[in-house]
């Protein structure tokens, strides 16, 4: 008895240490990682990132001990709905539940979507939409003209303040860094100017869906080129004609009778690639004008669901017309 009795002391006394251990490890969680520090670090939330990442991030920039702790603060306070995406000045003298209210508040920055294949007109539409007290749609198109095509369409997270002059830097200098420095192996390989791979590409963003689809259309209007054979895209068309009032679009699907609008960029009438790009393309349209499917096609049409189908000789290219349009 007097065995047991010990034992049992024993364990009640080893159980009180392992709590009273638990609370200080748990308290010491709960505390700043340094309560002395001064600095502010942005930390940037992208949409969809999960409560986990997030408590790994914050562990690994130094604003907090333990992502599990993290994680069952965020539970506690059932902020897993309220932490926002976006950017915020945290530091590591906060604690995590002060971390965790400051992520749940607004921030002063805004997600801006600029789509692939829009022109500038369009982008500078969509900014006007925004709460963004320092943009000026006029002063977005008077710098951007002449960067038809470099204007790089992303999703960006830009503070609410940005002028127009700042997103327009901002997008230009994603252009360099993704295209320019990032692909600019590839450019040197294909033997072609930046401006003819970025005016093809434009015509291919505009042309096709998906990758694969982008590389068969850009070795169609490629072949095109080699030959002095007019491209016949409708959408240097579209570009031509701009905004259509009553259908309040700048992409309206043209007539026959603009084939006969007199434009350098009319590649019905021209043979070869227009001045300049007709909007701003995406990665995998530039991917698909530096690396084009190796193709003897020189037709494609589109039909009434959007698929694109290939000819090899005019001949064949007239029977897919009668089989898809008509």
């Amino acid at each position: 008895m007097k065995v047991l009795k010990l034992f049992l002391i024993a364990l009640v006394l080893l159980i009180v240490a392992g709590g009273v251990a638990v609370f200080i490890v748990a308290r010491n969680m709960l505390q700043p990682v340094n309560p002395a520090s001064t600095e502010e670090v942005r930390f940037v939330i992208p949409k969809g990132q999960s409560i986990a990442r997030i408590g790994e991030r914050l562990t690994e920039a130094g604003l907090i001990k333990n992502p599990w702790v993290f994680r069952l603060l965020v539970k506690q306070q059932n902020a897993e709905n309220a932490i926002q995406a976006g950017s915020f000045l945290l530091s590591a003298s906060m604690t995590p539940a002060q971390l965790i209210q400051e992520m749940t508040k607004g921030t002063d920055d805004i997600w801006v979507t600029f789509l692939e294949g829009w022109r500038r007109e369009e982008m500078a539409e969509s900014l006007s939409e925004l709460d963004l007290p320092n943009y000026d749609p006029q002063e977005f198109l008077d710098l951007t003209v002449g960067k038809e095509g470099y204007l790089f369409p992303d999703t960006y997270l830009v503070q609410r303040s940005i002028t127009a002059e700042d997103i327009v830097n901002l997008m230009t200098s994603t252009f360099e860094k993704k295209v320019e420095e990032d692909l600019a192996d590839q450019i040197e390989s294909s033997g072609k100017p930046l401006d003819e791979i970025i005016t093809m590409a434009s015509l291919v963003q505009r042309e096709a869906k998906g990758a694969q689809q982008m590389r068969v259309v850009s070795g169609v209007l490629w072949n095109r080129v080699d030959i002095g054979m007019a491209l016949n895209v409708d959408a240097t068309l579209q570009y031509i004609k701009g905004y259509n009032q009553a259908q309040q679009s700048w992409w309206v699907p043209p007539l026959a009778v603009d084939k006969e609008i007199n434009s350098p960029f009319n590649t019905y009438k021209v043979a070869g690639l227009p001045p300049s790009p007709i909007c701003n393309p995406g990665l995998d349209a530039i991917k698909a004008a530096l690396d084009p499917a190796e193709t003897n096609y020189l037709y494609y049409i589109h039909d009434t669901e959007g698929q694109v189908h290939f000819a090899e000789t005019l001949d064949q290219h007239n029977a897919n017309v009668q089989q898809y349009l008509r």
